[in-house]
């Protein structure tokens, strides 16, 4: 079992910037891959970004060179620094962990965290 826990969503105006944090807790050590999630209202849940344990990093096009994706192994936390915000970008952001143990794969998710950009 993994637990993730989402942190730093907020009201910031276009143009600002925010960082969410996802901690992790339980069986750390299975997790492959962190991603970052959005659903917007009345939308599916859109990937924003990956990252692996490597640290190699892919972000969807609509947030490449505006979001990065990172992690800190010693804290089992993962970041999204979000810079040059849209109104667009406004949606619920959700953490997933990705494990693998004995070949059997599954997700964990957070609770999400709000964020909301204003024009």
């Amino acid at each position: 079992q993994v637990q993730l826990v989402e942190s730093g969503g907020g009201l910031v105006q276009a143009g600002g910037s925010l960082r969410l944090s996802c901690a992790a807790s339980g069986s750390t050590l299975a997790i492959n891959i962190m991603r970052w999630y959005r659903q917007a209202p009345g939308k599916q849940r859109d990937w924003v970004a990956s990252i692996t344990n490597g640290g190699s990093a892919h972000y969807a096009d609509s947030v490449e060179g505006r979001f990065t994706i990172s992690r800190d192994n010693a804290k089992n936390t993962v970041y999204l620094q979000m810079n040059t915000l849209k109104p667009e970008d406004t949606a619920v952001y959700y953490c997933n962990a990705l494990t693998t143990i004995m070949g059997v794969s599954r997700d964990y998710w957070g609770q999400g965290t709000q964020v909301t950009v204003s024009s």
